[in-house]
């Protein structure tokens, strides 16, 4: 499979795709469009299956020049996501296991809702076995 780059550029109410390797040019009207456009358009372009294309997206910018690269940004917001749900599973489960702990050392809920700064509903929850 062949992987060709495109570069995304936001003009007006369009999403313009420049295909280099091929020296050509798509537009869609959404950005979630844009791999499957490009892929069709270099695909009838070379004449070849849908199944022999690949895209690699390099870069989504927007014309004005005080908003350039978007793409970057866009990763790094969900990348950070990715980071604060990882963070909540381990903190769930970290809060789990001390709850069980002082709750087998004879620390009342109402304390360790104190000490995890939650509700003691949400402390009978985190020991439901």
């Amino acid at each position: 499979m062949r992987v060709y780059k495109i570069e995304i550029v936001r003009d007006g109410r369009w999403w313009m795709i420049r295909i280099p390797e091929v020296h050509g040019a798509t537009q869609v009207h959404r950005l979630k469009e844009a791999e499957a456009m490009a892929r069709e358009y270099v695909a009838l372009h070379l004449n070849v299956p849908l199944y022999e294309i690949s895209i690699e997206i390099t870069s989504i910018r927007m014309k004005r020049p005080e908003f350039r690269e978007i793409g970057a940004m866009a990763e790094k917001i969900r990348d950070l996501r990715e980071q604060a749900r990882r963070l909540e599973r381990e903190s769930v489960a970290s809060a789990r296991e001390f709850a069980h702990w002082l709750i087998a050392n004879g620390v009342p809920v109402r304390d360790i809702a104190e000490l995890l700064d939650v509700s003691s509903q949400r402390v009978s929850q985190l020991t439901k076995d």
